[in-house]
């Protein structure tokens, strides 16, 4: 029988603040999402720079006989130019929102907050009807009236009390014939603790449940794509513009397609951190946006600078603090305590690492107790990413933010990738990470891989990412929970994290594995077709050969719609080679790509200036899913001839631009263990043992302690490898507590094929 021993006397290390969430307003998951305000657009601020499909009426209607245009020559603010003007003819007249999604989710019973800026020229005797309709029926199912008592602009609210629970759209009517102007027009739903401004209950409440140990926000890419304006309409994530009146914060184009009204922002952002008992974790840009190579001059670094500096001193200054005073003032009076700080996110360029040092050294001087964090970019490898951890130990930065997204099988066969790092240099913050699919088989090898983390000692933070997706809005997928407008669910993804999260324990200790059989080796082996590839470009093959002898069809071009693949057919499927061609872009917007050791659910691809003509990377692609195995910088010249090579030996990949070596990697093989495990001890003394088999057969096992135990408390994640979950089934994969046999030191237990169990041995 396999044999796992626990050994808590023999502690190996902390494992602090390991397990935490990251939150990026991506798959409109602040507006519309996690932000619990149920108006769209509601300061008429929408615009086409954020979405082409936008226009400042974007989710407005008018109702009756009237006349609606948004004009902007008498502003609530500087920073909140446009409102809606209704010229109103005698009857029954106005404008409805219709809200995210398919209309705004609300509950009988609930009470729903109102509030709009208003002014109206004449009629301030006639009363302004703010109502709940049915979207369906049209039926009220809640109204208030106020009067608009000024042509000045002042502030009105109220509540609104359903009477039922349905789908509907928010209506403002009155009567008369004078014009009516709005703006900030705003309606939520009772929030998570009540917090005014605050977040939807139910999504805040999936998130509290994972018990995390801190909170990533803002971003992601959208803390550095922008322009380094803060003012401009597109600019960079400041984080200043994001706090205070929420009617005077500025509109901002996301990256990711759509609007932000900031309504979610630092000062939220703190407070949710501390209703949820985890540590804020800021990331702020250094003055470059990697996506443009745009970076600030150096003499120009000091506002941005100064950024970093004032957000601790909101964040930790007293009140006696200039930003400390503004934080008691918006309502806080005790500081949030702030520990980390992360510079940049997933940069490259070498524009970034020549102004990181600026930023650390100035916030060390003031502040040395923040711990800093650096970025290696956005793959686990590559010159980017080794620049990254080169600066940062020069630095002496604390950690090194390290993201990547790919397949299960990569984490099988890069298992033990974090016991290889030096333990006495930065500390590991994989502050983006997730294999690709919400199935429970990604889970399960995600679980396996979190066991490892745990175990090495290296890995001091680390957070899956993305978080939230709003099903009609779908920028990125996986992710870890899904909503609507009415319903939320976890995916099988979510509930491994919260089975780790809430079994982390305070220090790792020692524990040996006896297994009466090894482990299963599949993949590593390269041996396939051979296709040429473009994706909206076209491109120029020529004097095409392998192993130095020209093949058949030597010379073709490729065209510039969708994704063009030519197969050399007539070589079939091949082993070690060396392929050498000459390549030319004539137009588009990549490089060129090529696919070899073509299978029937496994591929490798070279490709050479691909994502915004960036970069040349090598990766695998198993099951049409992507991890990335090398990387490079590399831009592409149109009209250029590139002579290229690609070398494939005993699964070493090797790649040169004119003789130029770029990529040189070892595939290595897909591994799966008898059993992945992790051990723990809490606060309470209590051992925790992580097991996950991903193999398809029991493991049973003995587990020996020289402690006495008192009881165990267990619960097991099993499914169908394809299982997911969904609106309708939201627990389809979901944990379920087993019992577990025991003597007085030893344990009894057959861990299931293809399960997550999480121990807590008392």
């Amino acid at each position: 029988m396999n044999k796992i021993t626990l050994f808590p006397d023999k502690r190996m290390h902390q494992l602090g603040d390991l397990y935490g969430i990251f939150f990026e307003d991506i798959n409109h998951s602040a507006d519309g999402g996690l932000y619990a305000e149920l108006v769209q657009n509601r300061s008429f601020e929408f615009d086409k720079i954020d979405n082409w499909r936008y226009d400042h009426l974007t989710a407005w209607e008018k109702i009756g006989e009237c006349d609606i245009e948004v004009g902007h020559d008498y502003p609530l603010n500087r920073n909140n130019i446009h409102y809606l003007a209704i010229k109103c003819t005698g009857e029954v007249c106005g404008v409805k929102n219709t809200g995210f999604n398919d209309g705004m989710n609300i509950v009988k019973g609930e009470e729903y907050s109102f509030s709009f800026y208003g002014r109206r020229n004449t009629g301030f005797n006639n009363e302004v009807i703010i109502s709940l309709v049915d979207k369906e029926n049209g039926a009220p199912i809640a109204s208030e009236s106020v009067k608009i008592k000024s042509c000045d602009w002042e502030k009105y609210n109220g509540v609104l009390v359903a009477t039922e629970s349905a789908t509907c759209h928010l209506c403002i009517t009155t009567s008369g014939k004078s014009m009516v102007y709005l703006d900030d027009v705003s309606l939520f739903p009772p929030t998570y603790k009540n917090r005014e401004n605050g977040l939807r209950r139910d999504l805040a409440e999936l998130l509290g449940d994972l018990k995390p140990k801190f909170m990533r926000f803002p971003g992601g890419c959208l803390v550095h794509d922008g322009n380094l304006d803060p003012h401009a309409r597109n600019a960079l994530y400041r984080w200043k513009n994001t706090i205070g009146d929420v009617s005077e914060r500025p509109a901002r184009r996301s990256n990711w397609g759509y609007n932000q009204t900031l309504g979610l922002g630092y000062y939220e952002y703190f407070l949710f951190c501390e209703d949820i008992g985890a540590k804020p974790l800021p990331v702020l840009p250094a003055a470059y946006n990697p996506h443009r190579r745009d970076a600030a001059p150096f003499e120009e670094l000091k506002p941005w600078i100064d950024d970093a500096l004032d957000l601790i001193e909101f964040a930790n200054g007293d009140v006696n603090t200039k930003w400390g005073k503004i934080r008691a003032e918006l309502g806080h009076s005790e500081p949030f305590n702030l520990e980390y700080l992360a510079i940049g996110n997933e940069e490259v360029g070498d524009d970034f690492f020549e102004r990181y040092p600026y930023f650390h050294n100035a916030i060390k001087a003031k502040y040395p107790e923040i711990k800093l964090i650096g970025s290696s970019g956005p793959f686990p490898c590559g010159g980017e990413f080794e620049k990254g951890w080169k600066c940062a130990r020069e630095n002496k930065s604390e950690f090194v933010d390290e993201h990547y997204y790919v397949s299960p099988e990569w984490m099988l066969a890069n298992n033990k990738r974090y016991f290889e790092y030096d333990k006495n240099g930065p500390k590991v913050f994989l502050g983006e990470y997730a294999s690709w699919g919400n199935t429970f088989y990604n889970a399960l090898i995600e679980a396996s891989y979190m066991t490892a983390m745990e175990k090495s000692g290296t890995v001091g933070l680390a957070c899956y990412a993305p978080l939230l997706a709003n099903a009609d809005y779908v920028n990125w997928r996986p992710d870890l929970i899904w909503f609507n407008g009415k319903k939320a669910y976890g995916t099988p993804n979510y509930y491994v994290q919260k089975m780790f999260m809430a079994n982390q324990g305070e220090y790792a200790f020692e524990h040996s594995v006896e297994n009466e059989k090894a482990a299963v080796e599949f993949g590593g082996d390269i041996f396939g077709e051979i296709w040429f590839e473009t994706i909206h470009t076209s491109a120029e093959f020529s004097d095409v050969r392998i192993n130095g002898e020209p093949v058949k069809h030597n010379n073709f071009t490729t065209n510039k719609e969708g994704s063009q693949i030519v197969k050399l057919e007539e070589i079939g499927k091949i082993g070690n080679f060396e392929l050498t061609c000459k390549a030319k872009e004539l137009d588009g917007i990549r490089g060129f790509t090529i696919r070899f050791g073509v299978g029937k659910n496994l591929y490798y691809r070279w490709e050479c200036a691909g994502w915004q003509n960036q970069d040349s990377a090598v990766c695998s692609h198993t099951n049409n899913r992507e991890a990335v195995l090398a990387h490079e910088c590399r831009t592409i010249e149109q009209g250029r001839v590139y002579d290229l090579k690609l070398k494939v030996e005993n699964n070493t990949v090797t790649c040169y631009i004119d003789g130029e070596m770029i990529h040189n990697v070892k595939v290595n093989k897909t591994v799966m263990e008898p059993i992945y495990t992790s051990t723990a001890i809490d606060e309470n003394g209590n051992l925790i043992l992580k097991a996950v088999n991903v193999q398809d057969t029991d493991y049973e096992a003995t587990i020996e302690t020289n402690r006495k135990i008192s009881s165990v408390e267990a619960e097991m994640l099993k499914a169908e490898l394809n299982a997911e979950n969904s609106f309708e089934c939201p627990e389809n994969v979901s944990p379920t507590t087993i019992k577990v046999k025991f003597d007085s030191s030893v344990i009894k237990h057959s861990f299931p094929a293809h399960s997550v169990t999480v121990m807590v041995i008392k």
